[in-house]
């Protein structure tokens, strides 16, 4: 599968492209941890200054690590803990601009600045979240969460 970045003016464009893709990967792919591990790749394709990309889903009322791009990762987080718990537990896409001053903050990559945390929906209920760090402070703004939440629902639509 080749991925080919067509010129876009801005980050909305980019993210709907981002989606076009996704939908691609999905339907090319028999398996879902094949599409995930591809659309991680993706996000780490399209998006400048980022240091992680990739998923961590729900299983047995925590999150296990999923495919991904990027250093070693924590391998279960429990709902609550973390940006990516705190996410499961509020339901609720969480931006973090300076995960230094985050209490609950779980460093995978020590280089990380600042993160963005989207859950993925199917029927009302937490498949997992899509997170994204980068080495930058306040790297995500209104844009990348609109553009995130488009690529999960994107990939909730796939799963579906």
């Amino acid at each position: 599968m080749e991925i080919i970045i067509e010129e876009f003016h801005t980050k909305k464009e980019m993210y709907a492209q981002m989606a076009r893709h996704i939908q691609n990967i999905f339907s090319e792919a028999n398996d879902l941890y094949a599409a995930l591990a591809n659309t991680s790749a993706l996000l780490n394709l399209y998006l400048e200054n980022v240091n992680w990309t990739g998923f961590y889903l729900c299983k047995d009322d925590a999150l296990v690590l999923g495919p991904f791009q990027g250093k070693p990762a924590v391998a279960r987080i429990q709902i609550g803990d973390g940006v990516c718990g705190t996410a499961v537990k509020e339901r609720a896409q969480q931006r973090v601009d300076d995960v230094h001053s985050c209490c609950n903050h779980i460093a995978c990559d020590l280089n990380s600045a600042s993160e963005i945390v989207t859950p993925i929906f199917i029927k009302d209920e937490i498949f997992g979240v899509i997170d994204i760090d980068s080495p930058l402070s306040a790297r995500f703004d209104e844009t990348d969460e609109e553009g995130m939440r488009l690529l999960a629902e994107t990939i909730a639509g796939q799963i579906r």
